[in-house]
């Protein structure tokens, strides 16, 4: 038997079943989930109901992903899943789905952020917090980064990340339907609370 998205089989509310009064339809048909996993990229088109098309992701490694308060969006490496909300399974075997929380390379990030403010990231708690050498600007642009620095702020959690090399998102495309991996990286309270979930797990 296919898979059906139909719900009749199922009983009603009151616990009572249901009769079975026709056969499943194919507008109610259903295929088998992607398991999109990690690795070189591999996508096949399916022809879909009305002509259209899905894009069946079986293999990902790279994606789109956004710092949301610096308004930066870079191409970046998926690196692992570390945590899903409705499935433990799907984090043991690195399965890409919606609203996985997947670690990726942080240095397309880190070199946006030290060309945008001309300040080092992410050092270690022995190396000194360094400026690009100033020497090398023009007057303009040292101008111009120190109008930058007045308002900047960075969380001591992602600075820690940067340390790293490595950053939390949250996969906000769905791999299996759109043929890409794409979210936003983690700050604030959202960070706070993923990592509180992973720390209990």
């Amino acid at each position: 038997m296919g898979i059906s998205r139909e719900g009749r089989h199922k009983r009603r509310e009151t616990g009572g079943r249901r009769s079975k009064y026709r056969k499943k339809r194919k507008f109610e048909m259903g295929r088998p989930a992607a398991m999109t996993k990690i690795g070189e990229k591999r996508v096949h088109p399916v022809r879909c109901r009305g002509g259209n098309m899905k894009f069946r992701a079986l293999r990902l490694d790279t994606g789109n992903f956004s710092w949301g308060t610096e308004v930066c969006t870079r191409k970046v490496r998926v690196l692992d899943v570390t945590y899903n909300a409705s499935n433990n399974e799907l984090v043991r075997t690195k399965t890409l789905v919606k609203g996985a929380i997947v670690l990726i390379d942080a240095h397309p990030f880190k070199e946006w952020y030290e060309s945008h403010y001309g300040l080092k990231i992410g050092l270690k708690k022995s190396a000194p917090s360094a400026t690009d050498d100033a020497s090398k600007k023009s007057e303009r642009v040292q101008r111009k980064i120190a109008a930058r620095q007045k308002d900047r702020s960075l969380e001591q959690p992602l600075d820690h990340q940067f340390a790293s090399g490595r950053l939390l998102a949250k996969v906000t495309s769905r791999p299996g339907q759109c043929g890409r991996c794409d979210g936003v990286v983690l700050e604030g309270p959202e960070l706070a609370f993923y990592q509180k979930m992973m720390a209990r797990k």
